[in-house]
């Protein structure tokens, strides 16, 4: 048989290849033409239902109110998920189903929480004249919205805007009862979106007289109490059904600002507030012009009290705990509890006045509004704590759920890791010098440079390139050798340390994370810093120290078993070396104590925006925050300002009258210390570092290449390295020895200045 040629095989493909292109073509066509034909007929049967002129016009206007709408209700149910997920419990009504009294350390009763709030009025047996001056003042179309007001939000804004000083809410009762079941008094746009939809809910499942009868007996009212039976007998001794009218009319003030209006706080302000009151009732048509006259003439005196101390903030903190120990099965099936704390009722009126007095003298000034304090023993006992100027005005609790930076108060953790390595002592010379982290380059307070030093000096300073250093230092003595990389780790070592120290906040792996630039809360600084206070001993805060049920059985004791060691003796007696320098040569010597000797960091953040100082003695910690709610810039207000001030206020009489307590370590290291600070005289300059700040980048990189020259030649034998014995390069910190090793450099920002 005869293959067929090469040729012949060529011309039967090249056939077969036209063949199908023509296919291809022709099928094409055919499809095109038969989908135009298909078109055109469908276009002939809906012509019948096109529209021209103005009913176009509407068709095309319901139509896009239709897919805006549409649009517009997924996007409301996303808003509305986070609320709706805060009901999704049953028996959310009864949340606090707890009836807890909570004594001080010492056995006194200092407040109440729970269901021991006085419910037991039915809302028919409450005096009209009450209800009437609470709508007339809070929400006079109470019965006619559905828990929103716009009509209400209007009038108020109308009224506000005019200047009359009569300043009117634009919540409704509803929306104030969902914050007060549901949400916190945080000031931010998530908070209201919640309240709204949280009002509607409401308003779906409760009676109007039910959601009146709620608020009635959940509003805080001041001085420790909360609902109308209970503020009715603390302010005037009587039952809430014998108020007169210008006793109602003072209570109906208290709803929007307890504290500000409270009578045994501030009198004058009291009455007129209740006169505002009277007239919204007469406004409102609830009673007449001559009804009110009597009550004009002869306003409501409350009756004498001392003024009390109401440790709010750390109640609703303990009434907290106590809710998560019954969850956890810790308390059996008792719910009407005495619970003893660690609270010292002393302290409490020592902080609270501080924080008082500071806000009134400076918060002007420094265009602060608000603080944070948590004093603890050791231990982590809880004495004392300040969740925000006024509890009245607002429960949010700055101390424990407000996440702030802390700045250069977060340095000790990052000291704790570098001397917990052994690659660090408080002696090691380091450089203060530019440093960077891919395209991120911190700047110190003052945008200078200091050059090489010891590192307990540079604690003092509260110098920003060191703990960058330190942790790139801290992955290198891992074996890692890319300087990227081993800042990395070092910062996981970092993290590893502050959580094994009592920081329970998440603190994310950021670059500028050793200068304090992520989040943290107050509460955690004193329960970290209390590790240097106990000779490193881990101290988790709490304020249950003894519970009993209602027979009096201790159903719960806070065990006395040693707690878990986190830092060595040596560590902790080089810490608190350090951050005693702090305080007696550095940024905190306001919060200086006669006879004692005094441990601390200070911290500032960018922008100004934080201001701390958390400091502890041998008897006491103490971690102190000022700052804005919403985050804006103080007037340069630094951590050794107010929060060091308030510090020493706090402190200074908390601890007179008691045993002088050393600082755990602090006696031996300070003498071998000094010897060596005195042998080795005062630290060189580094010329290239102190110039960096006034130099481009590439500047300061070649002053530091040409500073490192001049340093190997003058006795860089020093710097070598004991396992090689070659030189290291300049720009970071040499463990345990002089020089520095080589970092990269990045973008600029500036956080956790002293």
């Amino acid at each position: 048989m005869r293959l067929p040629s090469l040729t012949a095989i060529k011309t039967r493909i090249s056939r077969a290849a036209l063949a199908f292109d023509a296919w291809v073509n022709a099928s094409l066509y055919e499809g095109g033409r038969s989908s135009g034909e298909s078109y055109e007929r469908f276009r002939e049967r809906m012509a019948v239902f096109a529209f021209t002129g103005w009913k176009r016009f509407v068709l095309d206007l319901t139509s896009e109110a239709a897919t805006v709408g549409a649009a517009g209700a997924m996007f409301v149910l996303f808003l509305a998920q986070s609320a709706f997920n805060l009901t999704s419990e049953q028996g959310w009504l009864k949340e606090q189903d707890l009836a807890v009294t909570f004594l001080d350390r010492y056995g006194n009763e200092v407040g109440r929480r729970g269901i021991k709030h006085d419910d037991s009025l039915k809302l028919n047996d409450f005096p009209d004249l009450m209800i009437k001056a609470l709508l007339s003042t809070e929400d006079r179309r109470f019965y006619e919205h559905y828990g929103i007001d716009p009509i209400g939000t209007a009038r108020a804004l109308v009224s506000n805007s005019s200047g009359k000083g009569n300043v009117q809410g634009g919540s409704t009762l509803t929306q104030q009862l969902a914050k007060n079941l549901f949400l916190s008094n945080e000031r931010s746009l998530e908070r209201k979106i919640n309240e709204a939809f949280l009002a509607f809910w409401l308003e779906n499942h409760l009676t109007k007289n039910q959601i009146l009868k709620l608020y009635l007996d959940r509003a805080y009212m001041g001085g420790g109490t909360f609902g109308a039976v209970a503020a009715a007998d603390y302010y005037f001794g009587k039952r809430l059904q014998d108020v007169t009218l210008a006793e109602a009319a003072m209570l109906a003030g208290l709803f929007k600002a307890p504290t500000k209006y409270s009578p045994n706080v501030n009198l004058p302000a009291a009455r007129g507030r209740a006169v505002d009151v009277l007239h919204n009732m007469v406004e409102a048509g609830f009673v007449t012009e001559g009804q009110i006259q009597t009550a004009l003439r002869n306003p409501a005196t409350p009756v004498v009290r001392a003024k009390d101390v109401t440790a709010d903030y750390y109640l609703d903190w303990a009434f907290t705990e106590v809710k998560r120990l019954a969850d956890a099965g810790k308390l059996k099936n008792d719910r009407v509890l005495t619970v003893k704390t660690a609270l010292d009722i002393r302290i409490q009126k020592s902080a609270d006045q501080a924080i008082e007095n500071m806000l009134r003298r400076y918060g002007d000034s420094y265009d602060v509004d608000e603080a944070g304090v948590v004093i603890a023993d050791p231990d982590g006992g809880v004495r004392a704590m300040v969740g925000g100027a006024d509890y009245g005005e607002s429960q949010f609790n700055r101390a424990v759920d407000a996440m702030r930076q802390p700045g250069s108060s977060f340095k000790p953790y990052v000291y704790s890791a570098a001397l917990a390595s052994g690659l660090f002592k408080p002696e090691t010379a380091v450089v203060d010098s530019p440093v960077c982290v891919g395209n991120w380059c911190p700047q110190n307070y003052g945008r200078s440079y200091s050059g090489r030093q010891p590192m307990w000096l540079a604690v003092a300073k509260s110098i920003n390139t060191i703990p960058i250093k330190i942790s790139i230092a801290l992955g290198k003595g891992m074996g890692i050798t890319n300087e990227w990389k081993a800042a990395k780790a070092g910062r996981e070592k970092i993290i590893e340390m502050a959580h094994a120290m009592g920081v329970t906040s998440p603190l994310p792996d950021t670059v500028s994370l050793p200068i304090g630039a992520d989040d943290i809360t107050v509460l955690d600084q004193a329960s970290g810093f209390a590790v240097f206070a106990n000779g490193g001993r881990y101290a988790r805060a709490f304020a249950a120290t003894e519970i009993r049920n209602s027979s009096g059985d201790v159903i719960y004791r806070r065990t006395d078993d040693p707690a878990p060691q986190v830092l060595s003796s040596k560590v902790t007696a080089d810490m608190n070396y350090m951050l005693n320098k702090v305080v007696e040569e550095g940024t905190a010597r306001k919060a200086q104590i006669e006879g004692w000797k005094v441990a601390g960091k200070t911290g500032t953040t960018n922008n100004y925006r934080d201001a701390w100082f958390v400091g502890y003695t041998g008897a006491l910690v103490g971690a102190v925050w000022f700052g804005n709610d919403d985050h804006s810039t103080t007037n340069k207000m630094t951590g050794g300002s107010l929060p060091a001030m308030a510090w020493h206020e706090i402190m200074e009489p908390a601890h007179q009258g008691i045993e002088v307590k050393p600082l755990p370590g602090l006696d031996e290291r300070s003498k071998p210390a000094q010897a060596a600070q005195t042998a080795q005289g005062p630290a060189p300059i580094n010329a290239a570092a102190s110039a960096a700040g006034k130099l481009s980048r590439r500047s300061f990189e070649v002053m530091s290449g040409i500073n490192g020259l001049f340093r190997s030649i003058d006795g860089g034998q020093a710097a070598a390295k004991p396992d090689s014995g070659k030189p290291f390069k300049s720009g970071a910190i040499t463990p345990g020895r002089q020089g520095i090793v080589p970092v990269d450099v990045a973008e600029g920002g500036r956080f956790g200045t002293p």
